[in-house]
Parts: structure tokens; sequence; C-alpha cells
């Protein structure tokens, strides 16, 4: 095979392999999340009183807060649930939705957890981390929704 042969061949793969680079590393950010969100989900149904603790620095959390933290736990692990089944449906309408809901849910956290740590006077060790957590969540949504259109095209479901 000739040098010129080898770099046409290059030329002509690229933007295959290219897709399916991006398409690893979209699945490999799918797979934290859901990691991420099982596991917040497990940690608020098992212990939200340490939960609590690391997110707020607050150390005796009330027993209304207790329940409203399993409540928000088992709340995550449903959407844990629900992204592990969707990770396949690439460019589906429940994939779609379902990317739609993780955006309002990082935005909605994050935006949450900011004032929290701008408005109390205690701050526990993994509020801030948390925060960059569900910006870089959130940011991922939006371009997962913006590549969206086009990966629906290729499976023939142009729907909304």
């Amino acid at each position: 095979m000739s040098s010129a042969e080898i770099l046409s061949a290059l030329i002509a793969w690229t933007p295959r392999l290219a897709e399916g680079f991006v398409w690893n590393l979209i699945i490999s950010a799918v797979a934290m999340l859901v990691g991420t969100i099982l596991g917040a989900g497990l940690a608020l149904l098992g212990s939200p009183a340490l939960a609590t603790w690391l997110v707020l620095g607050v150390r005796a959390p009330s027993p209304e807060a207790l329940f409203l933290g399993r409540i928000g736990g088992a709340g995550l692990l449903a959407i844990g649930v629900a992204c592990w089944f969707a990770r396949d449906d690439r460019g589906s309408r429940a994939q779609q939705g379902l990317l739609r809901a993780l955006l309002v849910y990082n935005a909605g956290a994050c935006a949450a957890l900011v004032l929290a740590g701008t408005a109390s006077p205690t701050a526990g060790v993994a509020l801030w981390p948390g925060v960059g957590l569900h910006v870089v969540m959130t940011i991922w949504c939006v371009l997962s929704l913006r590549e969206a259109p086009a990966a629906r095209g290729t499976r023939g479901n142009t729907s909304g």
C-alpha cells in the first residue's frame, strides 16, 4: 500500500472513527452519570444524615430532613435506573426525554447547592465539588441535546 493510499484511507475513515470516539465518550459520561446518580440515591436512602453532613455540614439534621432526604434518594435511584435502561436508545424520544429531565435536575441542583453555599454559614466538604459536578453534567446534557437531531435523523425518527 502506497503512502497516497494510506492517506486516502485515513481521510476517508477519520470522520467515522471520530464519530465512534465521540460516542464512546458519551457512553462513558452516561455511565459516570448513572453511577453518580445511583450512588447518591443509595447514600441518601441508606444514610441521609451522612449525606447531609457531607454536603451541608449539618451534623444533626431533623427527622423531617432525614425523611425528605430518603424521598430524594428514592427519586435519584429511579432516575439512575431509567438512565441505565435508556443508555442504548441512541437518539430515541425516550432518551431525549431523559436528557431533558436530567438537564432540569442538574441545573436545579446546581442552583440549590449554590444558594445553600452562599446563604448558609456552614457548608460541607462535598458542597462545592457537587456544584462543579452538576455544572459539568448540565453542560453535558445541553451538548447531548444539541447533537441529538443528527442522531435522530440517522435512525429515521424525525419527530420532536
